[in-house]
């Protein structure tokens, strides 16, 4: 039976890493992935899913306007679609990923940030939270040994962030995963610095 998963982390958690690995083992079993990404999601090249291990491929970018339900059976049958930082899509798009779930019977695998910045779902991963038939969180850690829940902002100067638009592209040069904890330390501390 076919199903909708939203495995999420935060910053550095390895989702990336994840994706492109079960693209390979769905693949080494002879199935036809397709492997998606949005179009807000330009950091390692348009089409490009870059982990920070080194792992890379091409994949199909979806644009924003952009109908899922179309553009997948425009690209053919596949055996499953896996798509990273899909907190990204809309979340009419996530809708149209449950359609296919629902009407293909067609396994669907996404992977990315639940919140933002400043602990706010991203409006695609709170519909995936809303829909998905499994979700999983990808655990990483912060500097502190705690489980890392918030994908903290940084400035050039290495400070918190805690102002902004809620997409700003960015990897190791502008976000820290950190606990709940740290993260409301470190903002205090900074503040009284100031």
């Amino acid at each position: 039976m076919a199903k909708l998963y939203f495995k999420y982390g935060a910053m550095g958690s390895s989702k990336s890493a994840q994706a492109l690995i079960t693209k390979f083992n769905y693949e080494e079993l002879g199935m036809s992935v397709w492997l998606i990404k949005p179009g807000t999601d330009t950091r390692d090249g348009v089409d490009v899913i870059r982990s920070r291990i080194g792992l890379s491929e091409k994949a199909r970018v979806i644009g924003p306007e952009e109908d899922i339900i179309a553009a997948y059976r425009a690209a053919g049958r596949h055996d499953v679609i896996i798509a990273d930082e899909a907190q990204f899509f809309t979340p009419e798009q996530i809708d149209g990923l449950r359609t296919l779930v629902d009407e293909e019977e067609l396994p669907v695998l996404c992977f990315g940030l639940r919140t933002d910045f400043l602990t706010h779902f991203f409006p695609g991963a709170r519909r995936l939270m809303e829909l998905a038939d499994s979700l999983t969180e990808i655990k990483t850690v912060c500097a502190c040994g705690r489980k890392a829940t918030v994908n903290a902002r940084i400035d050039e100067r290495g400070r918190i962030v805690t102002e902004g638009s809620q997409v700003l592209l960015g990897g190791n040069d502008r976000y820290i995963a950190m606990c709940h904890k740290c993260w409301k330390d470190r903002i205090r501390r900074e503040a009284e610095e100031a």
